[in-house]
């Protein structure tokens, strides 16, 4: 994967910081935790705090590991403001869809980058569909499986992971990458198919109302 850039070391030590004060300071995690009761209230700045908080060290390291594998990927396409731009463009439309799913559930909650760094997870799969995880674990079969489980947590609903939110963070890093690289479509289209097949599942499952 070469080096890491600097902008990608700023996004890891800011989640990393946030976090561990977090798991430190109860008081500090559950002011600037996704909730929807303390959104609807007006504390929208929750819907971006959130995506820098992180329920445990696990959850932490899995997110910053997949933001090391495919952090690259778009950078060195699309460059820096672009790369910003979709982690942010994905933690915001994860967010929303958590949002969507959960806006009557007051009491709801839920921490983590997932739905930004499954944005840079898609933007980096469509730009380098050959990219490897440790040389050997394909990027878009990480991608798409990862996505498959989504789906299945969020049928499911037996556990306390933000399912919805990594998806959300997948759709806007998927939508945002072809606006910006549409040539994409003619290039890398069996992958463009591939990455969108577990998004169209996910919309059938809603108008059967399995979601």
């Amino acid at each position: 994967m070469g080096d890491l850039h600097p902008v990608t070391i700023v996004i890891i030590i800011t989640n990393v910081l946030f976090s561990m004060k977090g798991f430190k300071d109860y008081s500090f995690f559950e002011k600037y935790k996704f909730n929807i009761g303390a959104i609807r209230r007006g504390e929208q700045i929750r819907m971006l705090s959130s995506a820098f908080l992180h329920a445990n060290t696990q959850h932490l390291l899995f997110n910053m590991l997949s933001l090391f594998f495919f952090a690259n990927a778009v950078i060195y396409r699309l460059g820096v403001v672009n790369f910003v731009l979709i982690y942010i463009t994905s933690l915001i439309v994860g967010n929303l869809l958590s949002y969507y799913f959960h806006k009557n559930e007051y009491h709801y909650s839920a921490v983590g980058a997932s739905g930004a760094v499954m944005g840079i997870v898609y933007a980096g799969i469509l730009l380098n569909p050959g990219l490897t995880i440790n040389f050997f674990i394909p990027g878009w079969l990480f991608g798409v499986g990862y996505m498959i489980y989504t789906i299945y947590g969020m049928v499911k609903k037996n556990d306390n992971i933000g399912h919805d939110a990594h998806f959300g963070g997948a759709i806007g890093g998927y939508l945002i990458t072809l606006f910006m690289a549409p040539s994409l479509l003619q290039t890398s289209l069996l992958m463009v198919i591939i990455l969108a097949i577990p998004i169209v599942i996910l919309f059938v499952l809603i108008k059967m109302d399995k979601i």
